[in-house]
């Protein structure tokens, strides 16, 4: 109910913002896939729809308009996000298509854009992937920039453990962590069990005793 809620203001706020083109393509043309994309994969790791924008119009390499899934417009970087279905639109594109695709892409990395695209088949069926690579990604571009965090909570080893899990693509356990800082299963146990008392992480869903970890909402404001 809180996705659904937020996900209505967000394109609400949005149609507000627009005409034209994007204004028809926020009404009509925001699909199924798109909306998978967020309830499945941004919305699980992210939690709000800062700096996203639908349906966003870019100058087009000759001179026409284009319009993206996402941008994520967060300086200093400009990232697209596409959510690919393979429907018959695209099995039964032309060569002059598939070409057409390609130099547009082409072009938006040659303008600074970082480009990243999802299947449909990642979305709807390997979430936490998607999921996991988001949060690698806006980590990785932007670390601890957020206002709202207060670093002297962890220490280096701390922050490097957190980033060890975001960026793992499956719930760390202490063994996984161990075998990643070459230390003894207990030992990463205890460090584990250290940052889920401080509440950056938060046990695997549908363990009823603590075995793995992913990140708390507290975690992933280190990213986000």
């Amino acid at each position: 109910m809180e996705f659904e809620k937020e996900y209505h203001t967000f394109l609400q706020y949005h149609m507000e913002q627009s005409s034209g083109e994007r204004l028809r393509r926020l009404r009509e043309g925001h699909g199924y896939l798109e909306k998978q994309f967020l309830q499945k994969i941004w919305w699980p790791a992210v939690g709000h729809f800062r700096y996203l924008h639908p349906e966003y119009e870019v100058k087009d390499f000759v001179d026409g308009t284009r319009f993206l899934d996402f941008a994520y417009l967060r300086p200093p970087y400009r990232i697209k996000f596409g959510a690919d279905g393979y429907g018959p639109h695209l099995k039964n594109a032309d060569r002059w298509q598939f070409g057409d695709n390609l130099m547009r892409q082409n072009h938006l990395i040659l303008d600074g854009w970082k480009v990243f695209r999802f299947s449909s088949d990642d979305i709807l069926k390997k979430e936490r992937g998607c999921q996991q690579f988001i949060l690698h990604l806006i980590g990785r571009l932007y670390g601890n920039d957020n206002a709202d965090f207060d670093a002297s909570l962890l220490n280096p080893k701390e922050k490097e453990i957190v980033r060890f899990v975001a960026a793992a693509m499956e719930s760390v356990t202490p063994g996984l962590l161990a075998d990643f800082l070459g230390i003894h299963p207990e030992n990463a146990r205890l460090w584990l069990n250290r940052l889920h008392k401080k509440g950056f992480l938060q046990g695997a869903s549908g363990c009823s005793r603590i075995r793995s970890y992913v990140l708390s909402a507290a975690g992933k404001q280190l990213f986000l």
